[in-house]
């Protein structure tokens, strides 16, 4: 039968004799390290209303657990005064669902859940409240290793890497959710099959990204990007230098670094300063070489970009090279265009890169960086053709 802890109601203990006035109920922050540590399959642990906080990290490692608070405005977990543990929030279990609640200011990851299937993350702010700092934890929402997740709803705020990360997973949807003041807004790592549509990524350094980096248990490739607001990324980027998002260029909507596979369509585009998208290798990233791997497949490939509003991009390049390339292409007061690509292709495919683009009248710029950008082109006749669709993500038993 299932169980439940309310937490909400602290429990009175008693005497032995029964005679003596009851001990002081114990802090909530107390009750709720013990549920988490004595869990078993099918509790609901509640989180009342209220700011409770931790100097340590909490961990959950029973499967078919739920936390839930009253909100994620209301009940807050603060980890401001924390003092040890990598996280703020470790889950390391399956069947999970977190719901209407926040974390804040984790030394380390807000939220990290690792090698759990069947995941839900529902209405959950991660959030670092003094604003953009190399010194906040990395990751605001961070399932790594699973399957078959859902994010939906949430919220992510100043994380120093990435709001929302999903990475080494398959089958995943992350929807209906906002990014903001984060390094990268939302990022989709060595992931196989993922949705990310219906969100808002606006005032990062990022907006949406899709990468592939060497090294790691397995390559992503079948990503959709689409029914998304992505503008105004043009925060200044604050990584911790040798991070792979240190490389990000202020001011991108949306980038495809080595992956495969990868729709973007039907999503609104704009004011991002440097692209609105911006597709590269490994090759022209800001990655010593010597993190190769032989099996790594550098080259980004079967990418497909139609039916977006874009908009408002390229008044300046957010590293230097791109800066020199849009003064000598465009001019001092010119523009580049909505797309950016490094131009580095695979020589073992044969058919040209396979990035395919019907996108209007936007242009994607091929700025040469196999040939030291001797020649910056926005010819797109390699580029007009279509590719198969991906079919959507279903989630089983979500």
């Amino acid at each position: 039968m299932m169980r439940s802890n309310i937490l909400a109601i602290a429990a009175i203990f008693l005497a032995a004799c029964g005679s003596e006035a009851p001990k002081p109920e114990a802090p909530f922050q107390e009750v709720f390290r013990l549920a988490l540590e004595t869990a078993k399959p099918g509790d609901v642990i509640t989180v009342p209303e209220g700011t409770f906080s931790f100097d340590r990290s909490l961990t959950l490692s029973t499967d078919g657990v739920t936390i839930r608070g009253a909100g994620m405005g209301k009940s807050v977990l603060s980890f401001a005064d924390q003092l040890a543990g990598a996280e703020g929030l470790l889950v390391n279990a399956s069947d999970f669902t977190i719901e209407d609640l926040a974390i804040e200011d984790a030394k380390g990851d807000a939220l990290k859940i690792n090698e759990g299937r069947n995941i839900v993350i529902r209405r959950v702010r991660t959030e670092w409240t003094a604003g953009p700092s190399t010194d906040n934890g990395a990751y605001g929402i961070y399932p790594v290793q699973t399957e078959n997740v859902l994010v939906e709803g949430c919220i992510a705020i100043g994380a120093s890497d990435a709001g929302i990360y999903v990475g080494q997973s398959r089958q995943v949807i992350v929807r209906n959710s906002v990014a903001k003041l984060n390094v990268a807004g939302i990022e989709i790592e060595n992931t196989i099959g993922a949705d990310v549509y219906d969100n808002v990524a606006t005032e990062n350094t990022g907006g949406i990204l899709v990468f592939n980096m060497p090294g790691l248990p397995q390559l992503g490739h079948s990503t959709r990007v689409y029914n998304n607001q992505v503008n105004s990324n043009n925060t200044p980027n604050f990584a911790a230098a040798g991070t792979a998002v240190a490389g990000v260029p202020t001011g991108t909507g949306v980038i495809i670094n080595s992956n495969d596979r990868v729709e973007i369509f039907n999503n609104e585009i704009r004011d991002n300063d440097t692209a609105n998208i911006i597709i590269s290798s490994f090759f022209s990233a800001d990655y010593n070489e010597r993190d190769a791997v032989p099996t790594f497949d550098p080259y980004p490939e079967e990418i497909y970009i139609y039916d977006n509003k874009m908009s408002g991009a390229g008044s300046k390049g957010g590293k230097d090279y791109l800066e020199q390339i849009r003064i000598a292409v465009f001019g001092e007061a010119g523009m580049l265009p909505d797309m950016m690509w490094d131009g580095i292709v695979n020589p073992e495919r044969e058919g040209g890169p396979q990035i395919c683009v019907s996108n209007g009248d936007a242009l994607l710029l091929n700025v040469d960086a196999a040939n030291a950008f001797a020649n910056p082109s926005t010819d797109m006749s390699s580029h007009q053709c279509t590719l198969e669709k991906l079919p959507a993500i279903e989630l089983a038993g979500i």
